[in-house]
């Protein structure tokens, strides 16, 4: 297995598949790697170096106590990239991981770095405060921190249902896709989900936006009810100095998985420019 060691002696589990240009993938909460293994076939495949890594306290990567503010969380995507050797590199953020983007562009000065993506990603805050109405109230991601010490396995059961954009009328992904997200969030600590939570859910990420001097791409759907669009990708948008919107119509949050052929080949194009 590829692991590396932070300087805090964390374990980060990556693959390194591929050869080429790097592309380096980050995931989303509460999942893994894995949930990007279909992008990561097909852009290895096309040429590139494909490193995805899980962070900390998630699939295969040490499960420390701390560590999980987003300036240690960017700190070990430096660690990544240094000790991989990735330069000219792409960053993909999912979510969660677009947070890491942004604040390794910010704290790193985007070091080693010509392109950046943010797909469903939790940019610019998420929080509702005085000066961000259109975030999410504190009371929102209170209830989400107390279902998962209450019963992480049952919360996650409604939690990928929309995710996924599952209803009484869609059913965009099998039950397997859902029982297997299930798995993975299960695999990670629940200090760890905890602490993300809380993280993704209060960091503001306006001031890094300017940080962001290449070309960016966003990537949101249009019926996200994980990152309302207008409180995240459209309000980002004005912020990156060569930034582009694609919205996928209807589609939730999951497009890994619910749009994987369409953001595959959406991605490919960008890196192809």
């Amino acid at each position: 297995m590829h692991h590396i060691t932070t300087p805090d002696n964390t374990r980060l589990y990556f693959k390194d598949w591929g050869a080429g240009r790097p592309v380096i993938l980050i995931h989303g909460w509460p999942l893994s790697a894995d949930s990007w293994d279909d992008q990561a076939m097909a852009i290895a495949e096309a040429g590139h170096r494909v490193i995805a890594y899980d962070r900390r306290g998630f699939g295969r990567s040490s499960q420390p106590w701390s560590g999980y503010d987003y300036n240690t969380l960017s700190d070990d995507l430096a660690e990544v990239i240094r000790q991989t050797g990735a330069t000219d590199a792409t960053l993909i953020g999912f979510s969660m991981g677009g947070g890491e983007v942004a604040r390794y562009m910010s704290r790193h000065n985007g070091q080693s770095v010509i392109k950046a993506a943010l797909v469903s990603s939790v940019l610019p805050f998420r929080l509702q405060t005085a000066d961000n109405p259109g975030g999410t109230e504190q009371g929102a991601f209170d209830q989400t921190a107390q279902a998962l010490r209450d019963d992480r396995a049952r919360f996650f059961t409604g939690f990928f249902e929309k995710f996924f954009g599952v209803s009484a009328t869609a059913w965009p992904v099998s039950d397997e896709l859902l029982q297997w997200a299930r798995g993975v969030a299960m695999q990670a600590s629940l200090r760890a989900t905890l602490e993300c939570l809380k993280s993704f859910s209060s960091t503001d990420f306006r001031g890094d936006l300017p940080a962001f001097t290449m070309p960016t791409l966003l990537i949101h759907g249009t019926a996200d009810q994980t990152v309302p669009i207008d409180a995240s990708a459209r309000a980002a948008l004005p912020g990156l100095a060569h930034g582009a919107l694609i919205e996928y119509e209807g589609a939730p949050h999951g497009l890994f998985a619910t749009d994987k052929a369409r953001l595959t080949r959406d991605l490919l194009a960008f890196l192809a420019d």
